[in-house]
């Protein structure tokens, strides 16, 4: 050990050349007793903030620091409230900590402020950065991954590239949008993405500069944003500057990816035994010589780094934290490949006595993605494993492509997986700057009143380069690509104001929390027209301009009232005036109530010394949706016509004018909402946690139907229709079993039950119930549907029947109707892609400096669609034409299909699974001659998934698992300093 540590002293001293010492640190000691009982606390964490620089207390509560003047320690105990001492000249310090049973003083972010968590009437959850996963991730969405109940993070695929979403109770619309709003540092985000980064938006925000995430799940807590929140809020809270000296944090991952489950594909020798025993003689006459695995050629063993460092302190008076950060992850498929610079600068001067106080904060990224074509992850998959890479001729760039007698590639025909690849080029570059400027000022003749003012600027601009030369066969008919699109530039510009007024009334035992304030809010997105061209500049097709606008005005008010720490209400209200309606409809109005009960006050449970916390809540609120839909849907709009699609008049070429549908009276999406919560804590908090149940009831829901026959432009409709709904109940627990000197551990667990139904989904009540056709198609055919009675994405099939020995049959479906023949009234509802239950697990067990920790997910009842098992296991997929072979999947071993069964409801499986998101080991080295701290880490994401799904992966986010990008294993090592 002592050779290891010298070694990465000196590596570590080479990487800090340049950064100084600011001050010399001398030792401060002391104890730390409890306020009550005089007895000393073992244990207790003892930190400089700002840094990671602690100690902990010995069995007789003492302790002893290195510490600069001015630093401020921090003294931090389970059932304890956290207590400050600023170091001056003394050199002992000794401690007296308050019982906190309940934790009252933590201080949570609310919509449009902050609270205290024993004071909270509704479905609230904080994750701070000290519980966020662990590893890289390439979206703040993966840091709460499991961590909430109730909420689920829709993960994309393994790409690098791809982007992750929230769902929250499992979202309340159809149509328009589920994701909830995101609000960061006081500024709401604009849903949707960007040109060249429209998965992954969220990414542009470097989650190494996070703080804590807030969830805000019911009514209560979400009315007072209003027209938004029917889907949840999560507010993101980014790190400030610290106050102290300055300290200096840097940290680096570097990282492999491997690729782990892959389609499960015939091998060669069954592939060929397949085709000298079932195919034809033509198709004998296909088969090469070669063994060629196909995926082995189009993936790799990936690596990557993420590095940041950020600077953290008091210059002057005035605490500053600036932060950098570089990030760059090939993906497992060739070619793949993110990269994103990342900084920030935050800025918190306090004036006049501190009764004004400033927030100034600019957070900036560029991304550059490098996309592979993922077309070849199909090729992978199913092409010929009997024929060489390369052909070793000139045509095609050298790889083997199935060609026709005129020796041009086949039509339709499966292209060779890694000419795809190397033969393919599309970049972006996706620029994002996100500043704030915060104001707070406590009027001086009357402190308990505030106004606090916030201005946001959003800007992100993308923009994106596609060539494929012209030999590739990809594009062969086309002669290549060579063009670029966008810039794509995207404006939010905000306003807030509001009037905080706060006031202990100590002679009626009551605290009343009085906000009134106002927004504006404006959005402005805009794209040049563009022409996709070949590598001879000819034009393929065209893409017109665009410039889409919408702006959003907002009153509201708030009011807490807490009477005697035991009862407190809640009451909000909001009005919002969106420019996506009509006048008439403009102007949505949303309020709020909820009440709790602290009954763990109360005299009667006095005697109960176990218990710690308990309190009753009950909430109900109205919130609405416009998200998700277009800017103009209420009015009517022509687009003019592009080339070759033109009348002529004589000798004239005349551009015509095409009408869209619209309706007029659209209006805003409303969802009603009840939360009941139990929360509960006992032996000083050591276990807690929460209990909540609620129902939700959408309605004039903004969904696409079919129109009637000559009342629109279109056979499809946005417009105000039916209704969703929703229950759910969630369950967190939270403890510390162990937590003394050398040992500490804990561990929390969350679930949630969750079921949604659509009850109407008609224009007209009269009308036959109707399905509508929603989600991914393989071939034009649906597999699922939106239907009245039934959870939405519900998958639409038939029923397989199968022999006596358990083989299905083909073509041979269940005649549910009773009618003699098979038909489409035969198609049934089974399953759908939204688990009933979703849990989340993770445990910590720390022993001395060294920490063991890990996080599980599972869902139950989740099922998915095995579209790659379908796709390509029947025998006929094995050739769709004369010049080229594909390989099958192994279910046709089993099934002896000849052709596709596309809506046998004997691919749809159940995919529960249990997944190990990530296992971490690490060492604290403590400080290194008084010059840093060191930590290491060593960590493994996506370590295990046990599952019945026979396909790549049982979490699906759309239910259709069609040639996935499987997600990787990945092995990282981290370093962290601390100066």
């Amino acid at each position: 050990m002592n050779g290891l540590k010298k070694r990465l002293i000196s590596t570590i001293l080479l990487l800090s050349v340049g950064i100084g010492l600011w001050a010399q640190q001398s030792h401060v000691n002391g104890s730390v007793t409890d306020a009550k009982t005089s007895e000393a606390i073992p244990g207790v964490t003892v930190f400089v903030k700002g840094t990671q620089r602690g100690s902990i207390t010995l069995p007789d509560g003492t302790y002893s620091i290195k510490v600069d003047k001015g630093e401020v320690l921090v003294f931090s105990f389970i059932g304890y409230q956290n207590q400050e001492v600023v170091v001056g000249p003394d050199a002992n310090y000794n401690i007296l900590l308050q019982q906190d049973y309940i934790n009252v003083d933590e201080v949570v972010v609310v919509g449009y402020g902050e609270t205290k968590k024993g004071d909270l009437t509704g479905a609230v959850s904080n994750v701070s950065a000290k519980d966020f996963n662990q590893g890289v991730v390439t979206s703040p969405a993966q840091l709460i991954n499991g961590k909430v109940s109730g909420v689920q993070v829709l993960s994309g695929t393994g790409s690098p590239t791809s982007g992750s979403s929230f769902r929250i109770r499992g979202g309340a619309s159809l149509n328009a949008s589920n994701d909830p709003l995101i609000v960061l540092d006081g500024v709401p985000l604009e849903a949707g993405g960007i040109s060249g980064n429209s998965n992954n938006f969220l990414s542009l925000i470097n989650p190494n500069d996070i703080e804590s995430m807030t969830v805000l799940k019911d009514a209560s807590s979400t009315a007072i944003y209003g027209s938004r929140a029917s889907n949840g809020v999560i507010i993101i809270t980014t790190k400030k500057g610290s106050k102290g000296n300055i300290s200096v944090n840097a940290n680096s991952t570097n990282l492999i990816q491997v690729k782990t489950k892959l389609p499960e594909m015939l091998s060669i020798g069954e592939f060929r035994n397949v085709v000298e025993t079932d195919g034809s003689d033509a198709q004998r006459a296909l088969l090469g010589n070669s063994n060629t695995n196909w995926n082995d050629e189009i993936f790799k063993m990936a690596f990557g780094t993420d590095n940041n460092v950020s600077i953290s302190g008091m210059i002057g008076n005035t605490p500053v934290r600036l932060s950098a950060g570089y990030y760059n992850q090939d993906g497992i498929l060739k070619t793949d490949n993110a990269e994103r610079f990342t900084g920030s600068v935050n800025v918190s001067p306090s004036l006049l006595d501190d009764h004004l106080k400033f927030n100034l904060g600019v957070k900036g990224a560029l991304n550059r993605n490098t996309f592979a074509n993922t077309s070849a992850i199909w090729g992978g998959s199913t092409m010929n494993p009997t024929i060489p890479v390369y052909s070793g001729l000139s045509s095609f760039g050298g790889y083997t492509e199935a060609i026709d007698s005129d020796e041009i590639p086949v039509t339709g025909a499966v292209l060779n997986p890694l000419g795809l690849l190397n033969q393919y080029s599309s970049t972006s570059d996706v620029n994002r700057i996100i500043s704030n400027v915060d104001m707070d000022y406590k009027f001086h003749f009357l402190p308990d009143l505030r106004f606090h003012a916030t201005l946001g600027y959003d800007y992100a601009e993308g923009q994106g380069n596609i060539y494929v030369p012209e030999e590739a066969a990809q594009y062969y008919q086309t002669f290549g690509r060579d063009y670029t699109y966008g810039p794509q530039k995207n404006e939010n510009k905000l306003l807030t104001t509001y009037l905080n007024y706060k006031k202990e009334l100590s002679d009626i035992n009551s605290n009343v929390d009085v906000t009134l304030g106002y927004d504006y809010q404006f959005w402005k997105s805009s794209t040049p027209a563009y022409d996709v061209l070949n590598v001879y500049g000819d034009v393929q097709s065209s893409t017109a301009a665009y410039d889409q606008r919408h702006a959003l005005i907002s009153y509201y008010g708030r009011l807490n009232y807490n009477f005697m720490s035991k009862y407190m209400l809640t009451a909000t209200i909001r009005q919002d005036g969106t420019s996506r309606f009509s006048e008439d409809n403009r102007w949505g109005t949303f309020p709020s109530l909820a009440l709790a009960w602290r009954l763990s006050e109360e005299g009667f449970l006095a005697d109960f010394e176990a218990l710690s916390n308990l309190k009753l809540r009950a909430s109900y609120g109205i919130t609405g949706q416009q998200e998700g839909i277009g800017n103009y849907n209420y009015l009517p709009v022509y687009t003019i016509s592009q080339d070759g699609a033109q009348y002529i008049f004589g000798n004239s070429i005349v551009n015509t004018w095409r009408p869209e549908a619209y309706v007029s009276n659209l209006k805003w999406e409303t969802t009603k909402s009840f939360n009941y919560g139990i929360d509960f804590g006992f032996i000083n908090n050591r276990i807690s946690g929460t209990v909540e149940y609620y129902t939700r009831v959408t309605e004039d829901l903004l969904a696409t139907v079919p129109s009637a026959a000559g009342t629109n432009f279109d056979k499809q409709i946005l417009t105000n229709v039916g209704n969703v709904d929703s229950e759910g109940v969630e369950v967190t627990i939270n403890s510390t079993p162990i937590d003394n000197e050398n040992w500490t551990w804990d561990f929390s667990f969350n679930a949630t039950w969750q079921k949604q139904t659509i009850k109407n989904l008609s224009l007209n009540p009269e009308a036959e119930v109707s399905n509508t056709p929603v989600g991914p198609t393989i071939d034009s055919y649906y597999f699922q549907t939106f239907t009245e009675g039934y959870s939405p994405y519900m998958f639409y099939v038939y029923h397989q029947l199968y022999d006596e020995s358990g083989k299905p049959i083909e073509g041979a479906y269940a005649d549910l109707n009773g009618d003699g023949e098979i038909n489409s009234d035969d198609l049934y509802h089974y399953q759908n892609p939204m688990p009933d239950y979703v849990l989340g697990f993770s445990t910590s067990v720390r022993y001395k400096d060294w920490s063991l920790s890990t996080s599980l997910r599972s869902y139950l009842n989740n099922y998915v669609y095995n579209g790659m098992s379908m796709n390509t296991g029947a025998l006929g997929t094995m050739s769709y034409n004369a010049f080229q072979l594909n390989n099958l999947h192994k279910s046709y071993l089993e099934t002896g299909f000849q052709s596709r069964q596309y809506l046998s409801d004997y691919y749809i499986e159940n995919a529960s699974f249990l997944r190990m998101d990530n296992l971490s080991l690490n060492y604290n080295f403590g400080r290194i001659y008084d010059l840093f701290n060191l930590n290491l880490t060593a960590l493994v994401q996506n370590v295990f998934v046990i599952t019945n799904y026979s396909g790549v992966d049982p979490e699906i986010s759309n239910g259709v698992d069609v040639s996935f990008y499987p997600r990787p294993r990945i092995y990282s090592l981290s370093i962290g300093i601390d100066f």
